[in-house]
């Protein structure tokens, strides 16, 4: 017979651990929160085994939740294990399927959204996809990670990191008890010899020439390019540009948070210079009346590549990337202006990583931003650094 009845398991309410005998406990926590334990020790090894909240277990079920752990203990079965199978398990697959719909709105980027299962579909599933979420074990997470991590560095990266965050998932949700031995697994790889690909960038000083080439003919794909170099932007942000988010009047741009734009989860205001404005409005001959696009694509409705843009510099005979332009701004500030790195920094919508700046930052330095703007246009159209305004914070 126990020492606890029904009646004291109701009336109880000071936070502690009340005992009935044969391990069986219940705690209450300092919110006053009731649930059972059984305590069982096999082969000098101790155990704490949870059996459900107070609330929907009573002290006779936990009883016999006790027992059967006890006895499950006795015969070498892991009761842990046993309660996962009960409760219907995902298969990795499914587990990484619950995680992605979960994660997936906290994303702004829609590629990234597609990306983090079609790594997982393509690596990982034929390994262990069909394996239960509590038994994916490090032995096949590294031979998974081992057949491309070589080949395919970035990618193995990425898919190192997805598989962890859906066992670690598991782990939360009660599937399983541990996390991957992640360490373990890094260890047992090959290391790594690749360095950090570079987007191709053109050097600040040749930066008039190539506009002065670029202008020499024109389509809706050059337009574009002239309109990314000019306002330094990210080549998505200017290939989904709409009129709509335009005030040609205000000279202002506002680049919205969506389809992964406006990186850092932020509207990045962009300063227009006159060079910019005319860009536009050679942009509206181009016009159509089918989408709101500023520079649209081949086909309808659809925004230009951005291999369309990169095209357009291997076909002019520059082996670079329109990202890369941002890098040729940045050097341009750097080593002819003394705009302030406060200043660039905000012009290329950057997230500030130092978590003392962004507790003090409370500006886009917009109008700090528009005299740069209208320097760095005037050098890419005329080839001077003359007279460029220099600021001071």
């Amino acid at each position: 017979m126990g020492k606890l009845t029904a009646t004291s398991v109701s009336a109880a309410k000071a936070p502690g651990r009340y005992g009935d005998g044969d391990g069986l406990f219940l705690l209450i926590d300092k919110r006053g929160g009731k649930s059972w334990m059984v305590r069982i020790q096999k082969d000098g090894r101790r155990r704490d085994i949870g059996l459900g909240s107070a609330a929907k277990v009573s002290l006779k079920l936990a009883r016999e939740r006790a027992a059967l752990t006890r006895s499950q203990v006795e015969a070498g079965i892991d009761p842990s294990a046993e309660r996962r199978k009960a409760a219907g398990i995902p298969t990795f697959k499914q587990a990484a399927a619950l995680v992605h719909a979960e994660h997936k709105k906290g994303w702004k980027n829609g590629k990234h959204q597609a990306q983090w299962l079609s790594t997982l579909e393509a690596y990982a599933f034929p390994a262990f996809g069909d394996v239960s979420v509590a038994n994916v074990e490090a032995p096949a997470v590294r031979d998974a990670l081992a057949a491309i991590w070589l080949q395919k560095p970035e990618t193995a990266r990425r898919l190192r990191q997805r598989i962890r965050t859906v066992i670690d998932w598991a782990v939360a949700k009660g599937y399983r008890e541990t996390s991957l031995p992640m360490p373990v697994i890094d260890k047992a790889l090959p290391r790594q010899r690749d360095k950090p690909k570079h987007h191709a960038a053109l050097p600040h000083a040749d930066a008039p020439a190539f506009l002065a080439d670029l202008r020499k003919k024109e389509t809706i794909g050059r337009l574009a390019l002239e309109a990314l170099i000019l306002t330094a932007v990210r080549s998505g942000d200017v290939r989904g540009m709409k009129w709509a988010e335009l005030d040609l009047e205000a000279k202002l741009w506002r680049v919205p948070v969506e389809d992964g734009r406006g990186k850092g989860g932020r509207i990045h205001v962009v300063p227009l210079s006159d060079q910019v404005i005319d860009v536009l409005k050679r942009a509206k001959s181009h016009k159509r009346g089918d989408t709101d696009l500023v520079f649209p694509g081949v086909i309808r409705g659809k925004q230009l590549s951005d291999n369309t843009l990169r095209k357009v510099g291997i076909d002019m005979g520059y082996p670079i990337t329109a990202h890369g332009f941002r890098s040729t701004f940045a050097d341009w500030v750097n080593e002819q202006t003394n705009f302030p790195r406060e200043v660039r920094e905000a012009a290329l919508a950057h997230v500030l990583q130092n978590k003392t700046e962004v507790a003090y930052s409370r500006t886009d330095y917009l109008e700090k931003r528009r005299p740069m703007m209208e320097a760095w246009a005037a050098y890419c159209l005329e080839g001077s650094s003359n007279n460029v305004l220099r600021l001071a914070l």
